[in-house]
């Protein structure tokens, strides 16, 4: 007899009876009912909240046990394990498991909020994996401390490769978890590794050796994705005006300025008149200039490095892996991220990459704007919803240039609120 997920992927069951399964209320062992309740989250247009919305809920037992059965559907431990999805306690089980790959490590490294890295730290099967190193290495949430004794872990494994360790020299995983007193780090070893480790969680705190390594890591995790960009030049979503605004362009303002040649006539006189000089344009102009004469690795270096007008020029570039290098930029502000959240001249796949970000999911203003954003892809907007305070729904409701199903669930949520506040 085919098990009831196989009658699903197979489109076999009414849709009665997929709305009882997106419940979570079939009649199947618990592995099964976590398999079901996944598939249709991620391929079901009609259910995938409902079944979203049920498996947030599910008891942590059964997804525990999942978690850590290396015989588990791979389907179902890439959900559990990614960012936006991750709950903390099934974590050290997620990282054990021989099935999770270590390209899901690496990924969860490079996003992970402080709660998170403590957890990998203590996993010796995430920390054996050199991607998920290099990974927490550009992490802004690693300590410095633990930065050097990754640095010192990385170099005694490879030293071990040429020659074996003495029988009473720590193993690797124990130099990272045996914290800065035991870690056998030398202090000339700490001072000349200090200059290249991520311990700077402060975005307007970081030195050039935290933007190399992040340049580093990003140009070797999206090596193909560049390699196909080819020269593509700069082209920004919504074109040039949109991008900059019509005050971006002073020339049109100077256009009817009477005598430019007056100044030379007279020099002496003229030299105190400031007016033809409007430095703020001109560093406007220069900087879009610059990322015009870039190619794509030159405009990523800048994404990561630059400072925050070309962080806001970049954000829309119509190249996906420069846009979203933007967001790994280490000083790279919540401020920017709130307003990038509710541009409508960006990328979708910037917008999904907002979400993956812990750290920016946990501004609340960042929520508010994706969900507003007529931009957002929708089911995004209709997973955030449930975040959003009753005010803020309401006005969704009204918003007339968002989806007629976000504002329709909107007004359902906004009454259910408002009848459980009156009831209180």
């Amino acid at each position: 007899m085919a098990r009831t997920i196989d009658q699903i992927r197979a489109s076999k069951l009414p849709s009665n009876m997929m709305q009882f399964a997106a419940r979570g209320a079939m009649q199947v062992p618990p592995a099964e009912n976590i398999e079901i309740l996944v598939y249709l989250g991620l391929h079901n247009k009609v259910f995938g909240e409902l079944a979203r919305m049920t498996l947030a809920g599910w008891d942590e037992k059964a997804c525990l046990a999942a978690a850590a059965d290396p015989k588990t559907n791979r389907e179902v431990l890439d959900y559990f394990i990614a960012p936006d999805n991750l709950r903390p306690r099934l974590l050290p089980a997620l990282l054990e498991n021989p099935s999770v790959p270590e390209a899901q490590v690496v990924k969860l490294a490079r996003a992970a909020m402080r709660e998170t890295v403590e957890i990998l730290l203590k996993s010796k099967r995430a920390v054996s994996f050199p991607g998920v190193v290099d990974a927490l290495r550009s992490n802004p949430y690693l300590k410095k401390e633990e930065a050097e004794q990754l640095r010192a872990a990385a170099a005694e494994k490879a030293a071990a490769l040429t020659s074996p360790p003495p029988a009473d020299e720590p193993k690797v995983a124990e130099v990272i978890l045996a914290g800065p007193s035991t870690a056998q780090v030398s202090r000339d070893e700490v001072a000349s590794t200090a200059a290249d480790t991520h311990s700077h969680p402060d975005p307007s705190a970081p030195g050039p050796a935290e933007g190399d390594d992040a340049v580093a890591v990003y140009m070797k995790d999206r090596a193909a994705e560049i390699a196909a960009e080819g020269d593509k030049p700069f082209q920004a979503i919504g074109g040039a005006l949109e991008l900059l605004g019509q005050d971006y362009f002073p020339v049109l303002d100077e256009a009817n300025i009477p005598a430019p040649a007056e100044p030379a006539a007279s020099a002496s006189s003229a030299a105190p008149k400031p007016a033809p000089e409007k430095p703020v344009e001109a560093k406007r102009e220069n900087a879009l200039q610059k990322i015009n004469r870039l190619d794509v690795k030159g405009r990523i270096q800048l994404a990561l490095k630059g400072n925050k007008e070309e962080r806001s020029l970049l954000i829309r570039d119509g190249t996906k892996v420069v846009a979203i290098a933007v967001l790994e930029a280490p000083k790279l502000s919540d401020g920017e991220v709130e307003k990038f959240a509710g541009q409508k001249n960006v990328l979708e796949a910037v917008l999904r990459q907002i979400t993956l970000k812990r750290r920016f999911m946990k501004n609340y203003i960042v929520i508010r704007n994706l969900v507003a954003n007529p931009r957002t892809p929708i089911d995004l907007g209709l997973g955030l919803m449930k975040n959003l305070l009753i005010g803020d729904l309401k006005n969704l409701s009204a918003n007339k240039e968002v989806s007629e199903t976000i504002r329709k669930l909107a007004l359902k949520m906004y009454k259910q609120k408002l009848d459980d506040a009156n009831k209180k």
